[in-house]
């Protein structure tokens, strides 16, 4: 006797699914099964239809269904901030605009509108999950929530007064109070966020170090951006930021250092060892001629490298796939070897890596048993990604987001046949417009 199929939410068909894990495998004509934004299953579609009476089924002849993309640096606010200074190094474009710009605007409105712009684009381009970096993380965290859009909250922590807080005291105590009012949220956790070694104390870091074990969050911090940054830091310090990190117990395996473009052997050693993720952020580097980062030395070391886009302002866009590609390539050239950071591991440091980092490896960035229902469809049937030889190749070397059809996050659909889903797009276009009226006046002011 047979027994009848069992009941499940949704059954995703696809032409070609890519799971990540295990590494580099790519499976023709299988199916997702999802129930309660589980993955139940993956398997050859006949035997799944024969399994499985979904109440939903969805078939993607002419795609490949992947982990949805995780961003591992944002700044996700500061997407109204796209474009506004541009061409210059880092310290004059922070220093003498994005810093003033953000202190004429920041607040609650500036931050909502800006996070939902984000999270538009980022669902448009696949991107199911960013962990963020930014002031005003209750503002970030509610709206997060209200999009349904998965994230790591950042609790910043800064050593001079900025809208969100004036003293120390005040950055953890909110810190402490916004990580406490996301325990219970499906979607999101927290990390703590220090911006920088070079605008935190030692003192501050010991009480980020002792509060992220206690609490059992990352720490998500720029480190060794730029050369100027790391001659500061030993005129200052008498050693280099990541030794001085090191003597104050921040080098471990919650650190999730941004950048590292300023690296050497000693430093990579250190990182492996102590099982530090690396976000390697290509594009915001290349803009603001910050350096390399050595993303294939450090693969080969065994660090876990994931990828980033930084923020709106110093890339200009949020695309996880451009991202991808030129973190491939730009590896290849550093490393001055064409096998480097080759495309199943650039899948690997967008999706899996990234979520491991932020402490997610066990819920996302893999299709699993077992992990939750984040993924991304993307059609392989254009012009520009025709003749198809390598599905993994192809993504990572001539897939633009413009071929994103469908995302879904918890097994929740936000993208179909590339139309944003329950997210008011004219709406978000239209307080985009206004922002950039008040920016725009204020900067020629």
């Amino acid at each position: 006797m047979t027994s009848s199929p069992t009941d499940i939410d949704l059954l995703i068909e696809a032409r070609w699914v890519v799971p990540i894990e295990p590494h580099a495998v790519v499976l023709d004509e299988h199916a997702v099964a999802i129930n309660g934004g589980e993955i139940l299953a993956i398997l050859p579609i006949a035997d799944a239809r024969a399994a499985y009476a979904p109440r939903e089924r969805i078939e993607l002849p002419e795609h490949a269904l992947m982990p949805g993309l995780i961003n591992a640096h944002t700044h996700n606010p500061m997407t109204l901030l796209r474009g506004l200074a541009d061409d210059l190094p880092l310290m004059t474009w922070l220093q003498e605009h994005i810093w003033p710009a953000e202190a004429r605007v920041m607040g609650p409105d500036f931050i909502r509108d800006g996070v939902e712009l984000a999270v538009a684009e980022m669902i448009r381009g696949g991107t199911t999950c960013a962990n963020e970096n930014y002031f005003f993380p209750d503002v970030i965290a509610a709206t997060y929530k209200h999009m349904g859009f998965r994230a790591v909250i950042g609790l910043p922590v800064i050593d001079f007064p900025t809208p969100w807080a004036k003293t120390s005291d005040e950055y953890f105590s909110r810190a402490l109070e916004v990580h406490e009012s996301l325990k219970a949220e499906p979607l999101l956790t927290t990390a703590f966020v220090p911006h920088a070694p070079y605008t935190v104390s030692d003192e501050n870091f010991v009480r980020i170090r002792d509060l992220a074990n206690e609490l059992d969050i990352p720490i998500h911090l720029h480190t060794h951006e730029t050369a100027l940054e790391v001659q500061q830091g030993k005129d200052k310090d008498g050693v280099r930021p990541f030794e001085r990190l090191q003597k104050l117990g921040i080098v471990t395996d919650r650190l999730v250092a941004v950048h590292m473009t300023q690296l050497n052997d000693d430093e990579i050693a250190a990182c492996a060892a102590a099982g530090v993720s690396v976000v390697h952020c290509p594009e915001s580097n290349l803009k603001l001629a910050s350096g390399f980062c050595p993303a294939e030395k450090l693969r080969a070391a065994g660090v876990n490298v994931c990828i980033g886009t930084d923020g709106c302002a110093s890339n200009n866009d949020l695309d996880m796939f451009g991202e991808m590609r030129t973190a491939a390539l730009l590896a290849k050239a550093v490393a001055g070897d064409a096998a480097a950071f080759d495309a199943a591991f650039a899948l690997r440091a967008a999706t899996l890596n990234g979520a491991k980092a932020i402490g997610l490896g066990d819920r996302i960035g893999s299709i699993e048993p077992g992990k939750r229902a984040d993924l991304t469809a993307v059609r392989l049937d254009a012009l520009e990604t025709q003749p198809l030889y390598h599905v993994a190749s192809q993504l990572v070397y001539a897939t633009g987001r413009h071929q994103v059809s469908d995302v879904w996050i918890d097994g929740k659909r936000k993208l179909a046949d590339g139309e944003l889903v329950g997210i008011d797009k004219a709406r978000i276009l239209s307080k985009a417009r206004a922002w950039r009226e008040i920016i725009a006046s204020e900067e020629e002011a």
